[in-house]
């Protein structure tokens, strides 16, 4: 039972994601961001050990945090996967292959790499040309995509993020030292 249901799910994954890897890459990456920032946030609420003081500073950070980390991720890796996958669709990256029956079709030579031309469209379907075209078109996406992940959560991430935190924490200092500042209106709701 347990081996038919997991291998129903292993279909599924190949289904999805077998011609497009760079989906999987974003679809898991983004996923374990989210499951990461829920138990960085589930970790601060569920310690006793740390004081409603301290939650009250530590959660909104936390969750401005997750909000850095899963939108970065996601929009700069699938920004990337799309830009890519746009430059191998239009030819401007191909397999070598391709590119040489490209040149070798006057019709086509002036078209490559222009946002309306398809190689979807030209290539012989089921051919080795499309084959090798749709192999490359993984391969570079996926390769792109594993770069730009690097980059959102090595450089980008932790720069928004550090920028954040200290937006915050200013924040609370503020409400700490000059609490009558912060306070509400009844009718208002605007700052006194």
């Amino acid at each position: 039972m347990f081996k038919s249901f997991l291998q129903k799910q292993l279909n599924w994954i190949f289904e999805k994601f077998s011609e497009d890897t760079s989906k999987m890459l974003i679809v898991t990456g983004t996923f374990g961001w989210i499951l990461s920032s829920l138990a960085q946030v589930c970790g601060i609420l569920g310690n006793s050990k740390i004081s409603s003081e301290k939650k009250s500073f530590l959660l909104p950070q936390e969750v401005m945090d997750a909000v850095v980390n899963v939108s970065a991720f996601f929009g700069i890796t699938m920004f990337t996967k799309k830009c890519i996958a746009k430059m191998a669709t239009t030819g401007k990256i191909a397999p070598e292959s391709v590119r040489k029956f490209l040149n070798n079709n006057s019709i086509y030579k002036n078209k490559v790499g222009k946002l309306d031309f398809k190689l979807d469209d030209v290539l012989p379907k089921g051919s080795d040309l499309m084959k090798s075209y749709k192999s490359h078109k993984n391969f570079v996406t996926t390769m792109g995509t594993v770069g730009a992940s690097i980059l959102s959560c090595n450089i980008v991430t932790p720069v928004i993020r550090n920028f954040t935190a200290s937006k915050v924490q200013k924040t609370y200092i503020d409400m700490k030292n000059n609490p009558s500042a912060y306070q509400y209106s009844n009718t208002d709701r605007t700052k006194i």
